[in-house]
């Protein structure tokens, strides 16, 4: 059954401009295995993790590090979560992820579908 769903998009040079002018932002939003991605690849990232939290139904307290999104070399990005983000998930009872994440012409697209 699906739980939650969640959009986002992100306009890749306005997020980066904004990173740009606020360095510690890039720590704060991105895991250490995200953190060095091309500028399109980050800002999807950015969006995956919006779509996420608006799946979880956008609650306050959620950290940015508790979800990671993995590339997969032939298949689907897939999520990792843990921490605040995965206590929610739990709350609501959501086990599986599906995550699509998708950039061109300077925007970046995230498209998740929370289920049990």
């Amino acid at each position: 059954m699906i739980i939650g769903v969640g959009i986002d998009v992100v306009d890749v040079g306005r997020f980066m401009s904004t990173l740009e002018r606020t360095p510690r932002l890039r720590e704060k939003l991105f895991t250490e295995a995200e953190r060095d991605l091309p500028d399109a690849s980050l800002a999807a990232r950015f969006a995956a993790k919006e779509a996420i939290a608006k799946a979880l139904g956008a609650p306050g307290g959620m950290l940015w590090h508790d979800a990671t999104v993995h590339r997969v070399v032939g298949g689907p990005p897939e999520v990792e979560i843990r921490g605040t983000v995965a206590a929610r998930a739990a709350e609501l009872g959501i086990r599986n992820w599906h995550l699509s994440i998708s950039h061109d012409a300077g925007i970046a697209s995230a498209m998740v579908v929370a289920e049990d």
